[in-house]
């Protein structure tokens, strides 16, 4: 036989030991009715992680909060990004109300900023509040508006100042005698913080624009209802202000889903988030009363004295999460936690 005749042949035997070897995944592969989940699977064994995929629930709204403590936009789909989520142009929490002096300006500042609807139409933010004509502001500012220094729970960022008629309009609506202003993140451009710098527990690569420290909160509706069922007048998700809102699993069952897929992204639980004034704002009426739903749950949502001198009295209601891998989500999509094998 010729020594071309070999190496044929030999190529031959090569490819049908590979096809031995992996014809499994390589028909599933093949087949019209292979599912994401199976390809994932198959792929993480591939590389070395061997891991099982168990349904916990389902996502059933994805909340975008373009400026920080405005109301939310809901949103059927969403990019999951390292800073958060993002819709087009509507990235959550990107927008910040600030002082004169940089200081960022909240609910627990300024109750009826929770009255600020926040709408994408085109290529504007359209802002409007009870009382107020609404305001367009265009999304991407000139150049020539100034870079502000503002202040995050101490720690400094950037922001695009986004002109003098949404400064009036916020000024106007607050009554404020100094003028309040707004600005923008350009993730291109502008530095992030680091959350491990508003809260130690997480990592390194954890970064946010002005969310007070994750760039994901999720929160379970069943966890909502088992608040509930303990108050006098019920509250809602926006007291609590997550971006993903999961269906179908146990109250507080998010508390042990330490690795989680969803959609085509990964997320790594972080810390559960500790409960502060903001959730006792009214967000129909804008008033802060200081009591519920905080109140209740400090009467069953302490976390446990190990753990005091990072809760310290706080409250703990929904969990916090990096983005371990960058991906797309859709209401509808099944949340999966990720347990790791062997």
């Amino acid at each position: 036989m010729s020594s071309s005749s070999l190496n044929i042949s030999g190529a031959i035997q090569s490819v049908a030991e590979i096809f031995q070897r992996h014809r499994l995944p390589l028909l599933c592969a093949a087949g019209l009715g292979v599912t994401a989940v199976a390809s994932w699977m198959w792929w993480r064994r591939k590389c070395g992680e061997h891991v099982e995929l168990r349904k916990v629930g389902r996502v059933s709204q994805l909340l975008i909060h373009p400026i920080k403590s405005c109301r939310a936009i809901s949103v059927q789909e969403a990019e999951c990004l390292e800073l958060g989520l993002r819709h087009g142009e509507l990235w959550d929490r990107h927008w910040l109300v600030v002082t004169e002096e940089g200081q960022m300006v909240t609910g627990r500042q300024e109750p009826r900023i929770v009255l600020i609807s926040v709408t994408g139409c085109g290529d504007s933010l359209c802002l409007e509040a009870p009382g107020m004509e609404k305001i367009m502001v265009p999304v991407v500012q000139p150049k020539s508006n100034k870079i502000l220094d503002c202040r995050v729970f101490s720690c400094d960022i950037q922001g695009r100042d986004c002109g003098d008629e949404v400064s009036r309009w916020l000024t106007s609506y607050f009554q404020s005698s100094g003028p309040y202003r707004l600005v923008h993140f350009e993730p291109d451009l502008m530095k992030p913080r680091k959350s491990k710098n508003a809260e130690r527990p997480f990592r390194e690569k954890d970064i946010v624009a002005y969310p007070d420290a994750s760039p994901i909160m999720l929160l379970s509706e069943t966890s909502l209802e088992e608040l509930n069922s303990r108050l006098e007048e019920p509250v809602s998700l926006a007291n609590f202000r997550p971006c993903i809102v999961v269906s179908g699993c146990e109250a507080f069952s998010e508390d042990g889903w330490d690795d989680v897929k969803v959609g085509t992204a990964r997320l790594k639980r972080v810390m559960a988030c500790g409960r502060c004034i903001l959730t006792t704002v009214n967000p129909k009426t804008g008033v802060l009363t200081r009591q519920e739903p905080l109140d209740t749950l400090r009467t069953f949502r302490l976390s446990d004295e190990s753990l005091s001198h990072l809760y310290k009295k706080a409250p703990l209601f929904g969990q916090y999460y990096g983005v371990d891998k960058i991906g797309k989500l859709r209401v509808g999509d099944p949340v999966y936690q990720v347990v790791r094998q062997g």
